[in-house]
């Protein structure tokens, strides 16, 4: 059985290697700037998404509110997925595709950061969210695995992990690791407050 996992363990580091050398460095870096300028702007940054996704929604977030240890002039991050009684007060009045976009209707301002984490981009609650947002005049982000689905092809800007459609761990795991690039980048050049 040992023998079997460890020949499991590194087909899946392989492929994990292979998603990861997929992804275009140009769209990390041009995320990396509007983080920078929403940062400098004083600007929200929202990230939403759901199971999988919008646990890597909440530790980007805190990674990058926190972990980037910025007291002075910090990167000013929401996760939207954190508030259940918001989240089930709107799934139950509105519907579960309302759940985010009621929360930009709300919190959202001109020039904020909508950040959608989503492996198919094809969830009905985030698309909403970023038509809300545009509609307010924030500026879209999509973080996608599969084909990228209609979130990448509706947002602004795009970091797209190219897995195969049902890839979920290896699209899941590459969108943590992009936070964790994000923030120890960020602490290398700000320095830690």
């Amino acid at each position: 059985m040992a023998d079997q996992f460890i020949g499991y363990a590194q087909r899946y580091f392989e492929r994990l290697r292979q998603v990861l050398d997929g992804i275009d460095h140009s769209e990390i870096d041009r995320f990396v700037d509007l983080l920078l300028q929403a940062r400098q702007s004083s600007r929200n940054i929202f990230f939403v998404g759901n199971g999988g996704s919008a646990a890597t929604s909440s530790h980007f977030a805190n990674d990058l509110s926190i972990g980037t240890r910025q007291q002075e002039k910090p990167f000013k991050v929401i996760s939207l997925v954190d508030n259940i009684a918001t989240l089930s007060a709107i799934g139950n009045d509105y519907g579960y595709d309302q759940i985010f976009a009621r929360q930009i209707n709300v919190y959202g301002q001109k020039n904020d950061l909508l950040v959608g984490i989503s492996a198919s981009g094809n969830s009905p609650n985030l698309l909403r969210a970023f038509e809300v947002g545009q509609e307010l005049g924030l500026t879209t982000v999509s973080i996608t695995a599969f084909d990228g689905g209609k979130l990448k092809k509706i947002a602004d800007h795009s970091v797209h992990v190219p897995t195969n459609a049902g890839e979920y761990g290896p699209a899941e795991d590459a969108h943590l690791i992009l936070d964790h690039l994000i923030t120890y980048y960020f602490q290398s050049v700000l320095g830690a407050a």
